[in-house]
């Protein structure tokens, strides 16, 4: 009897020990990256059948408080993908893990990919990895260009504003066409702060991040510059549509000359534009010729909820989301960036018409090191409409910005 119980009790044990170890998966919901994740998956676990992964997604204004309120409590994800610019609060908060030194050594890290990445280096550990990356490059409609009679798309700024001028239609409050569409909270604040600072010879931040250097003569350009694409040159307005997305939606609707986004938007304008449409590097001050650009990315982390052999699946599923297999998948489907230094120096890619432009930025694109993305953000934006809607000075609006990202940096860093 009891010889006949232990045997059963084995049979039991090790049938539990062949079960499959199941993670939960997390990500925001974004179409092409779901349905190529749920593809990614079923390839994963075909070679890898001790392990599950289950996908829950949840919409993008939701998920950061749906994570920061499950994981503290062990539930949610194992796995979970998070904007970079998240991180510094998810490490201080203990709700992610450093990725274990024996799998995913810091050095070879360094060396793998772009530099931006190092961003996710948090006390000389990586805490997360991307499987791709996004710069910054304006997207022109090539048909409204060539009809107000711009044969060329802009190289400098001076020939952007020209060039938009041409295309634009109507005036404020009544546009019918913009020739640059505008916008704020956009990818523009992060234009401002990390491409024309740095090209009227500033820098945004200390070397450090921790202390915001842009409350400067640069900064005070950089600020005037591009309000006067509205103030002055009238090319645009804000929320010329609506909606999230006003100024990708409008330029797929036709009705925008030119806008600046990023890589990521590729698949979403080759899926809605009706016109002939193309990609080129940010424009360069014609004074200096200095080039620089925003770089971000998504990132893949482990959670304190997966320990044991939870913990050893989640190495293996983070170890095949940033392989170069993966990396190219990606690229096919969602249209982001390699974030491998091997697979962006790829030749036919930098060539590439849609793809090569944000490829070329690569090496002077900058990842903002945001302690609080939501409200850096937000002190920007803040300042930026200060000007273009209340007709406020642009020292001044510096000055606020540089305040109040100041109050967020010391309010982490102290």
């Amino acid at each position: 009897m009891n010889r006949t119980l232990t045997l059963a009790a084995l049979l039991s044990l090790s049938a539990a020990s062949a079960a499959p170890v199941t993670l939960t998966y997390w990500q925001y919901d974004f179409a092409s990256k779901v349905d190529t994740m749920n593809k990614l998956i079923q390839k994963f676990e075909a070679q890898n059948p001790d392990i599950k992964i289950r996908q829950e997604t949840f919409p993008y204004d939701a998920y950061n408080q749906k994570v920061a309120s499950s994981v503290p409590a062990g539930q949610g994800p194992d796995v979970v993908n998070l904007f970079y610019g998240w991180l510094p609060q998810y490490v201080d908060s203990g709700y992610l893990q450093p990725l274990p030194a024996k799998d995913f050594p810091a050095a070879q890290v360094d060396k793998t990919f772009v530099p931006m990445v190092q961003t996710s280096k948090i006390g000389g550990q990586y805490y997360a990895l991307p499987t791709a990356v996004r710069t910054l490059a304006v997207f022109y409609n090539k048909d409204l260009l060539r009809q107000s009679g711009v044969l060329t798309p802009p190289r400098t700024w001076e020939d952007f504003i020209a060039a938009a001028q041409k295309v634009v239609k109507g005036a404020p409050p009544r546009f019918t066409t913009l020739g640059f569409g505008i916008q704020p909270d956009g990818q523009d604040y992060h234009v401002v702060r990390e491409v024309l600072v740095r090209q009227f010879g500033g820098s945004p931040y200390s070397k450090d991040g921790k202390k915001v250097a842009y409350d400067s003569d640069a900064g005070q350009k950089a600020m005037s510059f591009y309000t006067d694409l509205f103030t002055k040159y009238k090319l645009g307005t804000p929320n010329f549509f609506p909606g999230n997305n006003s100024y990708r939606d409008a330029f797929i609707a036709g009705k925008v000359g030119m806008i600046i986004d990023g890589s990521f938007a590729v698949g979403t304008i080759q899926k809605g534009a009706k016109f002939n449409w193309g990609v080129v590097p940010l424009p360069v001050l014609k004074a200096n010729g200095v080039r620089s650009n925003f770089g971000s990315y998504w990132v893949n982390g482990i959670t304190k909820n997966a320990k044991g052999d939870k913990l050893n699946a989640a190495v293996k599923f983070l170890k095949f989301l940033t392989s170069e297999d993966t990396q190219r998948t990606w690229l096919q489907s969602v249209g982001e960036i390699p974030a491998s230094k091997k697979l962006s120096n790829d030749p036919q890619l930098r060539r590439d018409p849609v793809y090569g432009p944000f490829v070329y930025a690569l090496p002077f694109a900058h990842s903002t090191l945001f302690v609080d993305e939501a409200g850096q953000r937000k002190a920007w934006v803040d300042a930026i409409n200060t000007v273009i809607l209340q007709n406020g000075s642009t020292a001044n609006a510096v000055k606020r910005a540089a305040a109040d990202e100041q109050k967020i940096l010391d309010g982490y860093y102290k």
